[in-house]
């Protein structure tokens, strides 16, 4: 029998033909995982977790990889991860950063549904997830976590609360919806701001009204 012969050119050739890299054989679990997250492949996902990988493992740049699955908006890799066994539901990014901040950032009710009755706290020293639904202005989120106990007033590292990022970056509707659930519009962070303030750099006057007249009610 005949044996063809492949030259190294003919051999990438066909790797590219297969829809694959010449580094395959040498592929890590990160290289694997990062490939299925651009696909948002979930059957190659759960074929990895199958064959022993974990779901916590990082990307080449030290991202949990389910992190790294919302971030990338590749939701069927997410849910999967999300569901496995062993998975440390409060991991975080290099910045500090959980899989639920970034769920309640997109706006993915059910994948934070998922992720908190896999034990995420809703409630954490710092920046929160309510701080990262209340900056993209995701009213369903919002409406969520506090049904989960978040704390309105929750204060970052430099003691801005969720209502100021609401007031600044996310809707005008998510912020009147923060204040209608009792958020503090007192409250000012460690440049002096308050809600209203941070509304007046946004240039949202009619908010910036609104947020006075609820911090001059608040302080009767």
């Amino acid at each position: 029998m005949r044996m063809t012969r492949f030259t190294p050119r003919s051999l990438a050739a066909l790797a590219l033909a297969l829809g694959l890299s010449s580094s395959l054989a040498h592929a890590t679990p990160a290289d694997d995982m990062e490939r299925a997250i651009a696909q948002d492949n979930d059957l190659s996902t759960q074929k990895m977790l199958a064959n022993g990988v974990s779901p916590n493992t990082l990307t080449n740049k030290g991202v949990p990889v389910l992190y790294s699955a919302i971030q990338m908006e590749s939701y069927k890799v997410a849910k999967v991860l999300a569901q496995a066994p062993g998975l440390e539901a409060d991991q975080t990014s290099p910045k500090g950063e959980t899989a639920l901040m970034m769920a309640a950032f997109r706006g993915q009710v059910d994948l934070a549904r998922q992720l908190i009755a896999r034990g995420a706290q809703v409630n954490r020293r710092g920046w929160t997830p309510l701080h990262y639904a209340a900056t993209n202005g995701h009213l369903a989120m919002i409406d969520f976590l506090l049904s989960q106990k978040a704390d309105l007033n929750a204060p970052s590292p430099n003691e801005s609360t969720p209502l100021m990022m609401a007031a600044m970056y996310g809707s005008e509707d998510a912020a009147r919806a923060l204040l209608k659930a009792g958020a503090d519009p007192t409250r000012k962070n460690q440049l002096g701001m308050t809600a209203a303030d941070f509304a007046t750099k946004a240039e949202r006057d009619a908010l910036a009204r609104t947020l006075t007249e609820a911090a001059q009610a608040w302080r009767r």
